[in-house]
């Protein structure tokens, strides 16, 4: 499935536009970027940045997250409609992926939904100078699953959840899922556990989250971006994710909430910290943030938040820049796009493909932040 598809719009060689593919297989990958642009995590080339141009004045590449991919792709695109002299090239590789290349400098801008630990920072520190982390998406991670007669709304719990991915619970109408679920007709079917194959801020969300709710996680497997995971297959992005999920009957996984909405698969509501089961929505992440409201690249966990509404897998993305720019046209266009991407885009773009707006006080340190940055 290619989302720039579901959401009505088409490649342009000078467009901010990333397709993604893989929702029809299995460990599905991603292709990003422009007309003659790069699949997979191979990184930009000059030769490749050239193929872009279509007479802009300014083309810009990034790499990361495939949580952002949708917002961005969408978000970049209307930008380069409204300025055209500003085009963009950005590989939804993954969290991992993105961190790599932006420390590398093979590409102007990161995106993680994690940020970077202590040793990325240094390595990115000594490499191309101050790093600056800014926040760029809120959403949440669903649990997405493909079981057959069974819609939306299949409850879990914390423990259910964890003790699915600890390989402890293998059938669908195990006692652990049965119970909160009466009068649904769960089958015998086994559980297939889906997970992120690459390094994943979503993973790191999900592991996070894990962490906070079972001991028996924490002790065993803990907390990354990529762990040893104890059951499953894995998937390639979001979208290999959701490719999994969408073709193996019996399949559970975590995936952004707007490839859920694109994909129109079926997700579970989940039993958050206050006994409440929600379902994964704009407003359920939203009421996650409010309950963190002084977020920063050094406290930046908000998972299993208390309050009755909020959505308990839900996180923050990162936007990867330095802080001194080595070519100040590029450096003022990408400020100015950013600046864009987490004030305007917000409600225009954000909030209509499964993204919920950044808050008022989050929209402010981010373009405090990037106004740090010096072109």
């Amino acid at each position: 499935m290619v989302l720039s598809k579901v959401w009505g719009f088409g490649v342009l060689a000078a467009a901010a536009l990333v397709a993604v593919s893989g929702c029809g297989g299995s460990g599905g990958t991603e292709t990003t970027g422009t007309t003659g642009g790069t699949t997979g995590s191979a990184p930009v080339t000059p030769a490749q940045i050239a193929k872009t141009s279509s007479g802009s004045s300014v083309e810009l590449t990034g790499a990361g997250s495939t949580f952002d991919q949708p917002l961005f792709a969408k978000a970049f695109y209307q930008y380069n409609k409204d300025h055209p002299d500003v085009s963009v090239n950005y590989q939804a590789i993954g969290s991992g992926g993105g961190i790599k290349q932006f420390t590398q400098g093979l590409v102007d801008f990161g995106a993680s939904d994690v940020p970077m630990n202590a040793t990325e920072l240094k390595n990115a520190e000594s490499a191309g100078g101050p790093v600056i982390q800014v926040p760029v998406a809120l959403g949440a991670a669903a649990m997405g699953y493909n079981i057959p007669g069974v819609k939306s709304g299949l409850k879990l719990t914390p423990k259910a959840i964890a003790d699915i991915y600890l390989g402890k619970v293998t059938k669908w109408n195990d006692p652990e899922i049965a119970s909160e679920n009466k009068g649904v007709n769960l089958p015998s079917t086994s559980i297939t556990v889906v997970h992120r194959s690459d390094g994943s801020g979503t993973t790191y969300i999900f592991t996070d989250y894990l962490s906070k709710i079972s001991p028996a996680w924490k002790s065993k497997v803990g907390v990354g971006k990529s762990v040893q995971w104890p059951a499953g297959v894995g998937g390639k992005g979001n979208s290999g994710v959701a490719g999994e999920i969408t073709n193996t009957p019996g399949a559970i996984g975590y995936v952004e909430l707007a490839y859920v909405l694109s994909s129109k698969m079926t997700d579970a509501v989940v039993q958050n910290k206050d006994g409440q089961y929600i379902a994964p929505s704009l407003d359920s992440a939203s009421a996650a943030a409010a309950a963190f409201p002084k977020v920063s690249a050094s406290q930046f966990s908000i998972v299993n938040a208390s309050g009755a509404k909020c959505y308990p897998i839900s996180g923050y993305s990162w936007l990867l820049i330095y802080q001194k720019q080595k070519d100040p046209t590029k450096g003022k266009a990408l400020v100015d796009l950013m600046k864009w991407t987490v004030t305007s885009a917000q409600s225009s773009i954000a909030s209509g493909i499964g993204y919920a707006p950044l808050p008022q006080n989050v929209q402010q340190l981010a373009t405090s932040l990037l106004g740090q940055v010096q072109v």
